[in-house]
């Protein structure tokens, strides 16, 4: 195998809904916020860890893919590909090259034939746009979203608390990379349906209830415009 190309994916990331993508909360404040959102340690915006896009990525093509019964909820691994055929086996042999396989000395030929990992997600910070947005008009980054659970009989609010989001329209830098080997067929289109596969579905927490819709914008590869091809990609195609 020889590395021939790295394709760089960027734009801009944008909130069609709040997103809470939780960073746990060692003290609880009378008042407070119950489920903080996570935030940059300097800085105290909130952004979007590589790891989230990346493993809800994973999750939705593998999904789609219809693996996720035969990898026992698991990634795919070396052990279901043995297993699987046909159109299942295709699918699975393209995700598992772009997020990659743990080593296992037992299936030593398949981990050989599908290489090492092709593709990396980067943190995703607010743009700069944004974040002067609101500081101009002295607004927070995030917001304070009050639930509650309703009794069904009594008609009356219980158990209130608050969650804390991304607002709607906050804006994120965007990227990711894709190693490309000489053996490789283009994966590129199996990123694309990844993307998609996002906007349709969401990201972060409590999606069943409208939170974590997103769009991508102003796509780019190797600094060419793709967004046309982003948006005409068909992700059950």
């Amino acid at each position: 195998m020889q590395l021939t190309n790295i394709i760089a994916i960027e734009g801009t990331l944008e909130l069609v809904t709040g997103l809470h993508i939780g960073a746990g909360s060692e003290e609880l404040h009378i008042g407070g916020i119950d489920n903080p959102v996570l935030k940059h340690p300097y800085t105290n915006q909130p952004y979007i860890p590589g790891s989230s896009l990346k493993g809800k990525m994973r999750s939705m093509l593998e999904w789609k893919a219809g693996v996720v019964s035969e990898c026992g909820g698991k990634p795919v691994s070396a052990q279901v590909l043995k297993k699987l055929t046909d159109k299942k086996l295709i699918a699975a042999k393209d995700i598992a090259k772009l997020f990659g396989i743990s080593g296992d000395a037992n299936d030593e030929k398949m981990t050989v034939e599908i290489g090492p990992t092709r593709l990396s997600f980067w943190d995703c910070h607010l743009t700069d746009t944004w974040v002067k947005e609101r500081n101009d008009q002295q607004q927070n980054y995030t917001e304070a979203k009050s639930e509650n659970i309703i009794d069904r009989i009594k008609g009356v609010a219980e158990h209130p608390r608050q969650s804390e989001r991304v607002p709607a329209g906050a804006t994120f830098n965007f990227k990711l990379t894709i190693r490309q080997l000489d053996s490789d067929k283009d994966l590129l289109s199996v990123v694309l349906a990844g993307l998609k596969l996002l906007e349709l579905d969401g990201i972060g927490g409590n999606g069943s209830r409208g939170y974590g819709k997103v769009r991508f914008v102003n796509l780019k590869q190797n600094k060419l415009d793709i967004q046309a091809q982003f948006d005409s990609t068909e992700a059950f195609a």
